[in-house]
Formats: structure tokens, C-alpha cells, sequence
């Protein structure tokens, strides 16, 4: 009979032994640096071989990230998470993002598989890991970390394994997919991931906000006006909107736009002129020092270096 010294010393050397059996797998699937989209839907396989000295600025949709290896840092309005092996960074909503690479070498790449999360999927498992009603949630986040179990690393092992075989990734993948969901929903953070799909929660009217934003960002926006939609006073759904995201939905608005406008610039080839009127901004010269003070550099000369990164070989 194990006592707890060795149980624990034992359980340490699994969950060790599942995590290097990940980052195996991860990098039969990331031919070079870089997130590769794979053929079950939603899921992603990252792998980075260098520190990054700045943060790279991005939008991330409600997701799920388990680290095999390495070490990253993300920023979300006032937090910071640092996150590393064998940790889980999951965010309920959709936010703008900035985020470096802290420990990477091309021996020891960093390692990631991202899964994104189906609101719907989540709501139909929510009834069955709370029957009785969802806890009372207390503290809200932008953003959690949390260290995952042998039990995730394995569902989150025999998910990536599903790509290796086409019948898998399609009749086997949808349930490993949800067991993770369920191990998500029966973790620390379990109430406050399954908050956004009760309808009357204030996280829930939070992500109908968030939806109109995305979907008028470049339209004229009172936070009066946007409280009203989602039934909430003012400073109820600024506070509440605070508490999700760590920004205020004025700061919120403001990324998506200038987010929106270095997509244009990059993949439409626009010019600042356009993409500046194209995301609701009505004077050229409040956009350019938003997009610098933003992005760190004035449009075009960011264009430039970003285009210049992806022609240098990994």
C-alpha cells in the first residue's frame, strides 16, 4: 500500500508522463512556428522556438489553452496571467488580447492545443453538472488560470490522438470534446464558465453586449444605450462589464475597431485613410495616435514590420 508521499510522488510522475506525451504529439502537428487549425472543428496546435521582447496584440475568441511546454504571459485590460506547463488559460469571452512567449527554445519549443468553446454546447452540459442549479458565483475574470488534472491532460492527449485517423476525428472527437467541457464545468472555474448561458445572469447579458459590439463596432455607442439593451442600469452593466472583461466597453469598442482596421491594412491591402473611416473613426489624425499608442507603431510602419516577420524563416 502506497503512502501519501509516494501516492503523490507517483501521481507527479504521470501527470509529468502525460504532459511529454502531448508535447509529442503537438509537434507532429506544427511543421514549423506557428497555430495550425486542424481538422476537428475548433481545435488548434501552437508551437513558438523564441522569447518575444514585446507583446503581440490579437483577439481570442471564448477559448480553452493547455500548455505542454513553455511559458507564456497574456494581458487582458488590467490583468496579467502567466501560464506555463501542465496549466489551463480559458476565457469565457471574446477579448482583445496581448500576449508574449516567455520560455521557448528551439530544442524546448513552447506547446499548445487550443480548443474553442461552443456557448451552446456548454449550456446543454451545464444542465447536467448542475441539476440542482448553478453555485453562486462570487469573483469574475477577464481571464483564468488554473493547473489541469491527469484526467484533462489525458481527454485533452486522446483528443489531439482523434487527428491521426479520419474516423475518429469524426464520430470519436465530439465526445472526448465534450468530456473536456464537463471536466472544465466540474473544475474551480466551473460556475463561472457555465454563468454565460444563464439568461438572466449578468454575465450572460455581458456576452449579448459583447455580440452587439462585434457586430456594430463602428457605429456611434452610448453605454446608456447599451445597458438599456442588455436590461441593465448604467452603472450595473459598467461594472459588470468591468469584472468580465477588465476594460470599460468604451475601451473595449476601441480594440475592436483598431483591431479591425490592422486587418484591413494587412489582408485588404487598405490604405489608413480607408480603414480609418471603414471602423467608425471620423478624424484620421485620433486614429493614427490610437493605432500607435496601441499597436506601438503608426499604421503603415507596423504593416511593414509585420509583413517583414512573416518572410523571416522560423
Amino acid at each position: 500500500m502506497l503512502d501519501i508521499n509516494s501516492a503523490s510522488a507517483y501521481a507527479d510522475e504521470s501527470l509529468d508522463a502525460e504532459t511529454a506525451r502531448l508535447a509529442r504529439l503537438i509537434r507532429t502537428y506544427t511543421p514549423h512556428d506557428g497555430t495550425f487549425s486542424q481538422r476537428i472543428p475548433g481545435l488548434h496546435v501552437s508551437r513558438y522556438s523564441r522569447v518575444n521582447i514585446d507583446y503581440v496584440k490579437t483577439f481570442d475568441i471564448p477559448s480553452l489553452l493547455i500548455v505542454a511546454q513553455g511559458a507564456k504571459v497574456v494581458t487582458v485590460g488590467q490583468e496579467v496571467h502567466s501560464f506555463g506547463r501542465s496549466h489551463m488559460l480559458l476565457f469565457p469571452v471574446a477579448l482583445p488580447i496581448a500576449v508574449k512567449t516567455v520560455q521557448a527554445t528551439h530544442s524546448d519549443p513552447y506547446l499548445s492545443v487550443k480548443l474553442n468553446l461552443d456557448p451552446q454546447r456548454i449550456a446543454e452540459l451545464v444542465l447536467k453538472v448542475y441539476p440542482q442549479g448553478l453555485p453562486a458565483v462570487r469573483n469574475r475574470s477577464a481571464g483564468y488560470v488554473i493547473s489541469a488534472d491527469l484526467g484533462m491532460l489525458n481527454a485533452v492527449t486522446r483528443l489531439v490522438e482523434c487527428l491521426s485517423n479520419p474516423g475518429d476525428a469524426e464520430l470519436l472527437a465530439p465526445l472526448v470534446a465534450d468530456e473536456i467541457l464537463i471536466r472544465v464545468l466540474r473544475s474551480p472555474i466551473g460556475a463561472q464558465v457555465a454563468e454565460i448561458c444563464f439568461a438572466d445572469s449578468g454575465m450572460q447579458r455581458v456576452v449579448k453586449a459583447i455580440a452587439w459590439l462585434r457586430d456594430n463596432f463602428s457605429q456611434q455607442m452610448k453605454v446608456a444605450d447599451l445597458a438599456e439593451l442588455v436590461h441593465m442600469s448604467a452603472s450595473a452593466f459598467h461594472e459588470h462589464f468591468k469584472a468580465v472583461t477588465s476594460m470599460s466597453p468604451l475601451q473595449y469598442q476601441k480594440a475592436l475597431r483598431l483591431h479591425e482596421a490592422r486587418r484591413l491594412l494587412i489582408s485588404n491591402s487598405m490604405d489608413a485613410t480607408a480603414a480609418c473611416q471603414m471602423v467608425g473613426y471620423a478624424s484620421a489624425s485620433q486614429f493614427s495616435r490610437d493605432y500607435r499608442s496601441f499597436f506601438g507603431s503608426p499604421p503603415s510602419k507596423d504593416v511593414a514590420e509585420w509583413r517583414q516577420q512573416r518572410k523571416t524563416p522560423d
